[in-house]
């Protein structure tokens, strides 16, 4: 079917609109320009045929099942803009049943390109990433991805905060079996909040959804020349000019409109891309570490200087570097 059809390379972007960025629940209709927009991406960059595929909101194992069910006509899944905790189960089920890569932008491609980032930050302040301590405040899709790529990239020291705080063991609030998950990795023990938490933190990530979320009194909490990873689209956790006025060395946000882009654009078509050419059943840890490597590896030591953390949306070097990095895992 590879041979003689354009399966290997279609994608389908699967959404239901129930977590759009900035916007939340709007439902199928409202999701389907942004689907669009997606598939323009993936065409510019990755020359991949990307259909957009919203459909109504309803249980997760009617969402599996016609995931599932129209899985045969595409090379790969993207599944896009789903609420979480159920899209993390949506994607593992959907993995489990299907033998082509679900990609699930806003767990995968966000892990990849924080690890992309961390791994130039931590060159810049001279900091190796199993001696140091990351706060993240966020442990929903995106969350949960970037603890589990920061795991298996061996840091050691990691908190992660949702609404009620500090994740932990036996925590008897605000738990699912994801963020049971998450307490597995981070084996803190303790109930913290955002306060307490980032005291002589290296790193703060921000996937909270929460605008402010952090004040200039907390950039001062931190350690020495701290990092901080703003990545709240439309409006970050704290902006870079307040987060570099308190004394952060490193900064970076989830937007555009803000120097030093953090985005996962710069990572689904050129990750897609390698999934198809390889022709890779599964979305595993290494593979997602590989790709966020490579990324890295695109910024040049003179940009690197500059404190640029990742490479331009259209770096021609990134799906070479992406599909070989990539390849060697298999």
């Amino acid at each position: 079917v590879y041979e003689l059809t354009s399966k290997g390379n279609n994608v389908a972007i699967v959404s239901d609109g129930s977590r759009l960025l900035g916007l939340g629940d709007v439902g199928p209709e409202a999701a389907l320009p942004v689907m669009e927009g997606k598939s323009l991406l993936y065409k510019r960059f990755g020359d991949i045929n990307a259909y957009p595929i919203c459909i109504k909101p309803n249980s997760k194992d009617m969402i599996t099942s016609i995931i599932e069910s129209i899985s045969p006509s595409f090379g790969a899944i993207n599944i896009e803009d789903m609420k979480s905790p159920q899209v993390l189960e949506v994607t593992n089920e959907v993995a489990q049943r299907t033998d082509i890569p679900i990609f699930h932008d806003d767990q995968h491609g966000t892990s990849v390109i924080t690890l992309a980032a961390l791994v130039n930050a931590l060159k810049i302040v001279d900091k190796k990433i199993k001696e140091i301590k990351i706060v993240i405040a966020g442990a929903g899709s995106a969350g949960y991805g970037i603890v589990r790529l920061l795991d298996f990239a061996n840091c050691k020291n990691i908190v992660v905060l949702d609404s009620t705080g500090a994740i932990y063991h036996n925590r008897p609030k605000n738990m699912d079996k994801f963020k049971r998950e998450i307490a597995d990795i981070v084996k803190n023990t303790e109930k913290l909040d955002l306060d307490s938490a980032i005291k002589d933190a290296d790193v703060f990530i921000g996937v909270s959804g929460v605008k402010n979320l952090i004040k200039p009194n907390h950039i001062k909490k931190m350690a020495k020349n701290p990092i901080v990873f703003a990545l709240t689209n439309p409006h970050p956790e704290i902006t870079p000019s307040v987060a570099l006025k308190n004394g952060a060395k490193v900064v970076g946000t989830g937007s555009y409109e803000y120097s030093n882009p953090i985005n996962n654009a710069v990572v689904f078509p050129y990750l897609m891309r390698a999934l198809l050419d390889l022709k890779i059943e599964n979305i595993t840890l290494p593979i997602l570490y590989s790709a966020a490597i490579a990324i890295s590896n695109c910024v040049s030591k003179h940009d690197l200087k500059s404190g640029k953390l990742v490479p331009e949306l259209g770096n021609r070097q990134i799906q070479k570097k992406v599909t070989k990095g990539i390849n060697l895992k298999q």
